[in-house]
């Protein structure tokens, strides 16, 4: 499942369903999907965010890599800094131009 992100004030951002859902939680919301963000509650729940990050900074989110497979090919684990980027990018926007945000 993806969940993408929208606000009149950003460009659209899309991403999987177990990041979103995470993040949409970090910001202080219940997870569920579609939903949506009022312009006057997106200053609070970009702090949310940002603290978040600022606390767990390069926590890997997401699922990590199987350590029991020989064979599998090894990929970099993402940090919640990498993950939340785009969407921090994206409240910023909304909270400076008073823009509701949604999520499907």
């Amino acid at each position: 499942m993806l969940i993408t992100f929208h606000s009149d004030a950003y460009a659209d951002i899309t991403m999987f369903g177990e990041v979103g859902r995470k993040l949409l939680t970090l910001m202080g919301h219940s997870g569920t999907v579609p939903g949506a963000i009022k312009a006057a509650d997106v200053p609070a729940a970009l702090a949310k965010l940002t603290d978040a990050v600022t606390e767990q900074g390069d926590e890997p989110l997401g699922q990590a890599p199987a350590d029991d497979d020989p064979d599998a090919v090894k990929q970099p684990v993402v940090g919640l800094r990498q993950r939340a980027f785009p969407l921090l990018e994206l409240l910023k926007a909304a909270a400076e131009n008073d823009s509701d945000v949604t999520w499907r």
